[in-house]
């Protein structure tokens, strides 16, 4: 095994452990910006580049954006900032249901038949892709930006409302 990949793996599992840990909610989405990070790092090792600038942009850019103003504008103070620990028996729940995903993703990993290195795998260029995306999808790609940013502005509206209200009621 490659240690790039082990110590990609290390890096992405401990970043990620730690902000499930946390009881700060700003340093966990922080830390989860790291594991996104990783998670981008990993797809260049494996030679999708295409794949590891869109989990780059949108994931380390984007939804962490998203992430850090819905939590810095719902919050009221500083108390609101650190979650009280979980009871003991979610985490056993926790452990349970992750330990059940992880072998149906194994179970499926082992049963999928892999092709070998003789059977013809299509290439699809970034810049091919690119074209197609900014070509015959560039109205769905158009669609799926203003519905995120009209998600955003709602979320942005409805937490300022929310806030207003809270401060004028008695």
């Amino acid at each position: 095994m490659n240690a790039t990949l082990v110590l990609l793996g290390v890096f992405i599992v401990a970043t990620a452990g730690t902000a499930l840990s946390l009881q700060n909610i700003v340093r966990s989405v922080l830390l989860l910006v790291l594991s996104w990070f990783g998670i981008a790092a990993f797809y260049l090792w494996a030679g999708a580049e295409f794949a590891a600038f869109a989990q780059a942009l949108v994931y380390g850019g984007a939804v962490s954006m998203v992430v850090l103003f819905a939590v810095l504008l719902t919050r009221r103070g500083h108390q609101d900032a650190t979650v009280a620990p979980p009871p003991p028996g979610r985490l056993l729940a926790a452990l349970l249901a992750g330990g059940a995903v992880a072998g149906i993703i194994a179970a499926t990993v082992i049963r999928t038949p892999f092709a070998s290195v003789s059977d013809e795998v299509p290439v699809l260029p970034v810049r091919r892709l690119g074209a197609l995306l900014m070509g015959p999808h560039a109205a769905a790609l158009l669609v799926t930006g203003a519905l995120l940013t009209a998600a955003l502005l709602g979320a942005v509206v409805i937490a300022a409302g929310a806030k207003d209200d809270k401060e004028g009621s008695p």
